[in-house]
């Protein structure tokens, strides 16, 4: 009997490490189970935040596609007007000038009549307008004669204007190759007061056209005149081209694509 009973308390005292590693080991798969489950479960969450941000994005771009088009497509229909406008006040003026062939170096002239009259019949014509585009009820004639001595050589050796031999003589003096402009750069009273009234006969310089020999002006610039002309052609052509190059890109298919569809 004793020997049973040591017999029972030593297998009472044996380890039970086999059923407690089996349940060990149970609560672990079901933690991987659990684990695996709610993995599973928020990947849809974050495949739908993605593509929430995604879409975000599409609509952003596809408003700043939109409203850039209509301003590329606005640009595009002033640049054509623009130019439209330029035509008659810069580019026509321009043209003019380079083909009346000014002389860049200024000659010696003298204003020998004034005539200040009123009324459309009476200006037929006009040394000054203020406007171009628009026919003056009050108007400046001056007539002048000049000499192709430059005015810096006429300063350093004065001429006796009696003895002088006028290459051109009675002819009409414009302000510019047009004889108009718009203020503040043209005004004609400050004109007619500059070289008319009291400085009759008084020699200053002015610029002749090789092309049209009787055709005199007060004020030229090559420079400036190539400048405009340059501005007023390449800036509303670029702007043009730009925008209607870009709206093209994006809206006109390619052959490819077209394949494709």
């Amino acid at each position: 009997m004793k020997k049973s009973n040591t017999a029972n308390t030593m297998l009472s005292s044996l380890p039970t490490s086999p059923t407690m590693s089996t349940q060990s080991l149970a609560g672990s798969k079901i933690s991987l189970n659990n684990s695996t489950k709610s993995s599973r479960s928020s990947l849809p969450h974050v495949s739908i935040k993605s593509n929430k941000i995604d879409h975000e994005i599409e609509t952003i771009l596809e408003k700043a596609k939109f409203y850039t088009s209509v301003c590329l497509g606005t640009t595009a229909i002033l640049s054509v007007f623009t130019f439209l406008f330029l035509i008659p006040f810069v580019v026509d003026p321009a043209i003019s000038t380079i083909i009346a062939d000014y002389d860049p170096v200024p000659v010696t002239c003298i204003v020998i009549d004034h005539v200040y009259a009123e009324g459309i019949k009476n200006c037929t014509w006009s040394s000054c307008r203020e406007g171009c585009t628009s026919s003056p009820n009050k108007c400046h004639q001056l007539y002048v004669n000049y000499t192709r001595i430059p005015f810096t050589e006429w300063e350093k050796n004065p001429r006796d204007l009696t003895s002088v031999v006028w290459d051109v003589s009675y002819t009409k003096f414009l302000i510019n190759s047009e004889g108009c402009g718009y203020p503040p750069t043209t005004n004609c009273s400050v004109f007619a007061r500059q070289y008319g009234y009291s400085h009759i006969g008084e020699p200053f310089p002015c610029y002749y056209s090789r092309a049209y020999p009787e055709v005199v002006i007060g004020r030229y610039s090559w420079e400036n005149n190539l400048y405009h002309l340059i501005l007023s052609l390449i800036i509303p052509t670029v702007l043009f081209a730009v925008s209607i190059g870009v709206l093209s890109y994006w809206y006109c298919p390619d052959e490819e694509d077209e394949m494709e569809y």
